[in-house]
Parts: C-alpha cells; sequence; structure tokens
C-alpha cells in the first residue's frame, strides 16, 4: 500500500480487517497520519509501506512485539512490548516492511519532517535531531513508553467519539501526545541546586520528599514538614521546586497517581481498596484525582488493559 502524498484527504478509515487483525489508517493533515495494527490472531501480519525520506517514523508498541525489516530482510530490530522508537534518515528511503507478532497492538506516527519543525521549532534545543548539526544526519532512539503517552494512546485507539468531531478529538490526543513523549524530564534525582549550595540543606529537602512519601495517606502540612526537617517554610518550598521541579503537594499528587496505577495494573485491588491505600477516603474523590492525572477513570483504565 503507498500514500500517494498528492491525493491526501483528511480521513479516518478502516483499510482491512481480516479475522482477529485490524488495520486502520488517520490521516490528520498533510504529512501526518497515525498507523494502528491490531492482531488478536495467532498468526504473524504483515504490513508494506512506502515512506520516502523526509518522513520521521514513530512506532509504539503497546503489548506484544513487531519486527521491522529493512535491505529485504538482511538487517531487523523488534519493537517490544511497553516500548517506542524513533527513525529518522533524510539520507535514504525507510519503507515499512512489518512483521506483526499475535496479540500485538502498535501504532504508528509518520510526521513529515517539514510538519514537525512546525510543532516543535522552538524545542530544538533539546530534541537532538532537530539541532542544526544534527539535521541532515540520521536518528534513531528506543525508549519506554511513559504512562501518560499510554494512557492517550488507549484513548486513541479506543475512541468512541461521534463521527463529526472523531477527527478533531483524534488530532487534539496526537498533539497531546507528541508534547507528552518530547517533554523535557527533570532530573528527579539531581541533588545539585544552585540555591541550595550547603549540602546538608540538599539532604533535608532529600528526607521531605521521603517522609511525603512514607505517609502519603496522612502527609504533614508544610509547615510541620519544614520543621521537622529542621528549614524554614520558604527554603523547603524553593528547594524542593529547585531540586524536583514541582511544589511539594504537586509532587506528591503525582507521585500518589503513579503508584495508584501500578497498583490497579496488578488487579489485586479494587478502586477503593486502591483510593484508600493513597489516602483517598472515598472512591469519588479518587476517581476525580485520576480522571484529572490521566484523562480517564479507574475503572476504564483497567478494562482499557484488559481489552
Amino acid at each position: 500500500m503507498i500514500l500517494n502524498k498528492n491525493k491526501i484527504i483528511k480521513s479516518i478509515r478502516m483499510l482491512q480487517n481480516v479475522g482477529e487483525s485490524s488495520f486502520e489508517e488517520i490521516i490528520l493533515e498533510k504529512g501526518f497520519y497515525v498507523l494502528h495494527f491490531q492482531n488478536e490472531s495467532s498468526q504473524i501480519q504483515s504490513f508494506e509501506r512506502e515512506i520516502d525520506s523526509s518522513f520521521i517514523q514513530m512506532h509504539f508498541c503497546l503489548r506484544g512485539n513487531s519486527k521491522f525489516l529493512f535491505n529485504n530482510g538482511s538487517y531487523t530490530f523488534d519493537v517490544l512490548d511497553n516500548r517506542s522508537i524513533l527513525l529518522y534518515n533524510p539520507q535514504r528511503v525507510l519503507p515499512i516492511n512489518l512483521e506483526i507478532q499475535p496479540k500485538t497492538t502498535l501504532v504508528s506516527f509518520m510526521i513529515s519532517i517539514e510538519k514537525f519543525h512546525s510543532l516543535f521549532s522552538k524545542e530544538s534545543g533539546y530534541i537532538p535531531f532537530l539541532s542544526n548539526e544534527n539535521s541532515h544526519k540520521k536518528y534513531y532512539d528506543d525508549t519506554e513508553i511513559k504512562p501518560t503517552v499510554s494512557i492517550v494512546l488507549q484513548q486513541i485507539i479506543n475512541a468512541n467519539i461521534n463521527s463529526s468531531v472523531k477527527e478533531l478529538y483524534i488530532k487534539g490526543k496526537v498533539y497531546e501526545l507528541l508534547s507528552l513523549h518530547f517533554q523535557k524530564e527533570e532530573n528527579a534525582n539531581v541533588e545539585y541546586c544552585p540555591f541550595l549550595v550547603d549540602e546538608q540543606n540538599v539532604l533535608k529537602i532529600r528526607k521531605a520528599k521521603e517522609i511525603i512519601i512514607a505517609r502519603m495517606t496522612e502527609p504533614p502540612s508544610l509547615q510541620a514538614l519544614a520543621s521537622e526537617i529542621g528549614l524554614n517554610l520558604k527554603k523547603l518550598k524553593e528547594g524542593f521546586k529547585q531540586i524536583y521541579g514541582d511544589t511539594v503537594y504537586s509532587f506528591l499528587f503525582d507521585y500518589k497517581m503513579e503508584h495508584s496505577r501500578k497498583l490497579l495494573e496488578t488487579n489485586q485491588f479494587n478502586v477503593n481498596e486502591v483510593g484508600l491505600q493513597i489516602g483517598y477516603s472515598t472512591a469519588s474523590h479518587f476517581i476525580a484525582a485520576f480522571k484529572k492525572k490521566f484523562g480517564t477513570t479507574p475503572k476504564k483504565y483497567v478494562k482499557s488493559l484488559q481489552n
């Protein structure tokens, strides 16, 4: 199957559905489209697509395993469970020759370098292949899918939206996914802080983080926390933000939500039990917090994993 760029129109269409396997192509605009592969069969499914050298390829394997073949199979690499890869080579064509293993869900983004530049021109300083020295070089990246990105991927492939607004919904979610995927991560383990040159103060801030995590169900007030670690309130606030990139309670909220997500994935606790374990006395408050963080309810998240 070859995508003729001169005939691109905005559309969402199912191109192939064979038994328990399906392929969906979502064309967002010229130079920007999404491929969704779902192989629920017991056999390997193959897919081929011509892609010219002006495109960046991003492949997200939500589960299972997929294999890409190049140079007539002389060179291959796998996209493993919960991993994503990015490919860009302006010097040669990288056509998709893909083997999708049984029980695999794969979502791929094809973005022209021109379109990508228009989205991330201001962020070129920390996206390596956008820098001036690398703009004409090939680039490859293999990373674990972030939990926030995984949520958005599930929302894209499971979107049950009225057809009149589905295109807009999908496009918005794809932009959200790209921003999350390329978000510059602050190193939460960095202990250097220009405003806290005193090593003892840095250790106190680290102690504050350990305290709020250990007591996440009933965290102390900021003033009580500052007194316990031996810093004044201002230094606690400034130091915590400088080292961990967030306020104390915002950091704790994110930690609690990530912890709850992992508990839900074990299938050992119901929604109410998970909420209680992270400090929510009512299920409704926990559900509202989880939805605020991940854009979906705990129940729907668990269901998406089962699907």
